[in-house]
């Protein structure tokens, strides 16, 4: 009876084990990707910018971390533009932002739909943008008109995520490296993106600046290690 009692209470930790797993608390991350502006000017030009990132994860599937962006955001052409504007800004971005993953609210299998989408998450965050135009058209070459703004601001923003990681594991079953490829939207608080802050007297200008960033970048998962009630491999 006694050997029974302890062949069923290992087989009972055996059952516990297989059901966790661990996993690295710290991420690093970097990319590459374009960005769209969405501001008053009327067209909305693509430029390339480049990330870097750090999370703290505290599960597999919640995280919070910093983003470092810079590139260019770009807007307008001085020909065909209505108002003959256009502007070129050199820009980054700092923020910190928390995601959270589908693999928290749902059941998954080991093999499957469902275990290849675990990694798809939203996020948001709060930060700042540091505008400076490396080009920007101050003067209406048809009407002399002086368009105000600034050539160096700095903005509040809100970025939104929505974006699907995939884990690539080590030979020892960990979770060691990430492919990310990410859409983010971030909504500034200010007219600075496009260096334009004229008055909505003279033209359509009391809309939101928005720029959306899409990426693709390289993860490294580093650190201590932390144990996910979730089987994850």
């Amino acid at each position: 009876m006694k050997s029974i009692l302890i062949s069923f209470l290992a087989l009972l930790t055996c059952l516990k084990t297989n059901a966790q797993s661990n996993f690295y608390k710290m991420t690093i991350g970097g990319g590459a990707g374009l960005t769209q502006s969405f501001t008053d000017v009327a067209k909305h030009d693509f430029g390339l910018a480049g990330y870097g990132t750090f999370d703290y994860n505290f599960t597999p599937f919640l995280s919070l971390g910093f983003e470092g962006q810079m590139g260019e955001i770009n807007g307008g052409d001085v020909y065909k533009d209505p108002y003959n504007r256009q502007f070129i800004n050199r820009y980054k971005t700092f923020n910190l932002n928390g995601k959270v993953s589908l693999g928290a609210l749902i059941n998954y299998e080991r093999t499957g739909f469902s275990n290849v989408i675990k990694g798809l998450y939203v996020g948001a965050g709060a930060g700042v943008v540091m505008n400076k135009m490396r080009f920007v058209v101050r003067e209406n070459p048809e009407s002399g008109y002086i368009y105000p703004g600034y050539d160096s601001s700095k903005d509040l923003l809100v970025p939104l995520n929505l974006g699907i990681n995939f884990n690539i594991s080590n030979k020892y079953g960990y979770y060691k490296y990430a492919i990310n490829v990410n859409y983010q939207s971030n909504i500034t608080l200010g007219e600075g993106l496009d260096g334009y802050d004229d008055s909505p007297v003279k033209f359509k200008n009391g809309y939101t600046d928005i720029y959306n960033y899409f990426s693709i970048g390289l993860k490294y998962h580093f650190g201590s290690i932390g144990l996910s009630t979730k089987t994850l491999y």
